[in-house]
């Protein structure tokens, strides 16, 4: 090989690595959470109420979808499992809801508690606020 040819293969070796190394990863996420809620329970009684989330974008992988720190006597009863696929928001600037999340709450005191819904597909977690209020009258 001339030293002009072994240049040339170096030259394009090095471009070659040089855009690989600033390209974005095959496995970064392409998708968001949509997932901000909020709820009133009425003091000194059980509740029981699902959340709502929106995984917007495409995805390879299943995003987990929960909420996390719940005060204490709430319990997540089942969580949704969202597979591959993609959801975008419609030209109306509606969204298709793809995640569940369904608790109860044993009796609360009276106060704001803030918990996370959080979406996770194994690389990448997002989480948005849920507001849980308790009120003597729920309007």
């Amino acid at each position: 090989m001339s030293h002009r040819a072994a240049r040339a293969a170096l030259g394009v070796t090095a471009g070659l690595a040089i855009a690989l190394a600033g390209s974005t990863p095959t496995s970064a996420a392409t998708w968001d959470l949509m997932g901000e809620n909020q709820i009133c329970i009425k003091h000194g009684h059980s509740h029981w109420t699902y959340f709502l989330a929106a995984v917007v974008g495409t995805w390879s992988s299943t995003v987990h979808v929960t909420v996390e720190n719940l005060p204490a006597g709430a319990v997540v009863t089942q969580a949704d499992a969202i597979p591959p696929g993609s959801n975008h928001t419609n030209s109306n600037g509606s969204t298709t809801v793809n995640g569940w999340v369904f608790a109860e709450f044993d009796p609360l005191p009276i106060g704001v508690y803030t918990a996370q819904m959080t979406a996770s597909d194994g690389t990448q977690t997002l989480s948005d606020p849920v507001t849980i209020t308790v009120k003597e009258r729920c309007y």
